[in-house]
């Protein structure tokens, strides 16, 4: 299957323009990339809003975010059925609430498409050997990290682009 589109929402904090630079490198590499705007609250409150966006032609479309765009889009992805999702910084549990991972990915194991997950070694977001953990729970899943790198992967966006570029070619 071939990919028509990708579409990334930013984090919970964030707006379409902060991942102008994942577009426009997304772009170079020849896909057509939209970035949506979520509404602030609960990922629940997000998950029709994204829903309306990809419509239809999810089965062709590569969704993701960064931080709660890459939540939002897992959390769709059962009934969605995208052709994959990236996920740039996943927010498995909020700072010092760690046992929180537990149901933050409790939907993972019905997330039937590929999965890539790209996470800083040192983000308070995602405990590393949690996120490990976790991983394991869905079917069709490539974690990459990135040493000393915490919430925010702008510092290897280049590399983390490629790897997302790699894992589309690979899995759709």
């Amino acid at each position: 299957m071939s990919v028509s589109r990708i579409v990334l929402a930013p984090g919970a904090s964030g707006n379409p323009t902060q991942l102008a630079r994942h577009r426009a490198g997304l772009a170079k590499r020849g896909y057509d990339v939209e970035i949506l705007a979520l509404p602030k609250g609960t990922a629940e409150r997000a998950m029709p809003v994204y829903l309306a966006a990809i419509g239809d032609g999810a089965a062709a479309a590569v969704i993701g975010g960064q931080s709660f765009g890459g939540r939002v889009a897992t959390l769709i992805a059962p009934e969605a059925r995208p052709a994959a999702i990236v996920c740039f910084s996943y927010p498995l549990h909020a700072p010092g609430r760690q046992p929180s991972w537990d149901e933050r990915t409790s939907h993972w194991p019905r997330v039937e498409c590929p999965v890539l997950l790209l996470s800083g070694e040192s983000d308070p977001f995602a405990e590393i050997g949690l996120l490990g953990r976790a991983v394991e729970r869905l079917p069709n899943a490539r974690l990459v990290t990135y040493p000393g790198l915490g919430h925010s992967l702008v510092p290897v966006l280049d590399r983390a682009l490629e790897e997302v570029d790699a894992f589309i070619g690979a899995n759709t």
